[in-house]
């Protein structure tokens, strides 16, 4: 049943990628595109990938279609220019999945515990982690800890993203919740939404921590809780206006999330060489090493989420402020 529940996603998935490449509409196009995210993050969650399943709907489905609209809100509806290379582009196209299809044939079985990558150093992470780290869940042992410094790269990967989308849109003031002919802008003045949207922000919210706190003993992490954070912050905006979130979380607070969740990762680096270990060694950071790597993943997540809803909501508030071309 699972075999063809995933056939069906997989199939809904072809139909909505043609569709989003068919449509002349943008606006459709966008509703699309989150449509295909939240199709994607199912089937994540079908291979048991519910980290990434996570990331995906939070980021794929929210918060990406959020940014496209304001991005759509800045140009036209429709797209205006047509390739003249339609065929050579056809047969690029056609070269590439064959290509893809060919290759297929050379992967290991679908969850084939002799696979070359299950053979690797995965036995050595659930080996490890039990004893080293006394975490349930690896994917984080493995994120916060044993690659400590691969996802320390991720962040300051985001951040320097988040600099650079903040140089080139700018952060001007806010637009007014209002135009000047008096039209309402957002959900301010539509009851239903704004009900519903008032009833979800703070169980979105709840959700963010518990998915922040709780990463070590089931799916989740500072990615993923960042990215829920700032899509209750942004749903609040869309309900209450831009002023009103900029009064909770002022761009000034926002510019110091950013750089803060990247310093205090790169401080509990620094903390373990300072206490006579190595470089993001969280075991000198107690006297009981197990609990030394457990307060390490803890502060380091935090940073991870903090960096995250900064940038997010910065890119948000850089959108909202910026007129309609």
């Amino acid at each position: 049943m699972t075999v063809v529940f995933g056939v069906f996603l997989l199939t809904l998935l072809l139909i909505t990628g043609i569709a989003i490449v068919r449509t002349p509409n943008l606006f459709v196009a966008v509703m699309l595109s989150g449509i295909f995210s939240l199709l994607l993050a199912t089937n994540f969650f079908l291979l048991d990938a519910a980290d990434v399943a996570l990331t995906e709907a939070a980021i794929g489905a929210g918060i990406s279609t959020v940014l496209f609209l304001g991005a759509l809100a800045l140009t036209a509806d429709h797209e205006t220019t047509r390739s003249s290379n339609r065929k050579v582009a056809l047969v690029i196209v056609i070269i590439t999945i064959a290509a893809i299809i060919v290759a297929t044939f050379d992967m290991p079985r679908f969850a084939d515990p002799a696979a070359p990558a299950h053979q690797h150093v995965a036995p050595w992470y659930l080996e490890t982690t039990s004893e080293a780290i006394d975490i349930p869940n690896v994917v984080t042992a493995v994120l916060g800890s044993f690659r400590g410094y691969d996802t320390l790269g991720e962040v300051y990967v985001v951040y320097t993203a988040g600099i650079g989308v903040l140089f080139l849109l700018g952060t001007g003031a806010p637009r007014r919740s209002e135009s000047l002919d008096g039209e309402a802008l957002g959900l301010r003045h539509y009851l239903i939404p704004r009900v519903v949207g008032r009833m979800l922000i703070p169980f979105i919210l709840l959700f963010g921590l518990y998915v922040q706190f709780h990463g070590e003993y089931s799916p989740g992490g500072g990615f993923q809780a960042g990215a829920i954070v700032a899509a209750a912050i942004i749903l609040f905006a869309l309900l209450e206006g831009e002023e009103r979130a900029l009064e909770v979380l002022p761009r000034g607070l926002l510019t110091g999330l950013i750089a803060g969740g990247a310093l205090l990762y790169s401080a509990v680096g620094i903390a373990g060489i300072l206490l006579g270990g190595n470089f993001l060694d969280y075991s000198v950071l107690s006297s009981d090493a197990v609990k030394g790597q457990q307060t390490g993943i803890i502060l380091i997540e935090a940073g991870v989420g903090i960096t995250v809803t900064g940038v997010l909501l910065s890119i948000f508030h850089a959108f909202a402020a910026r007129g309609r071309f």
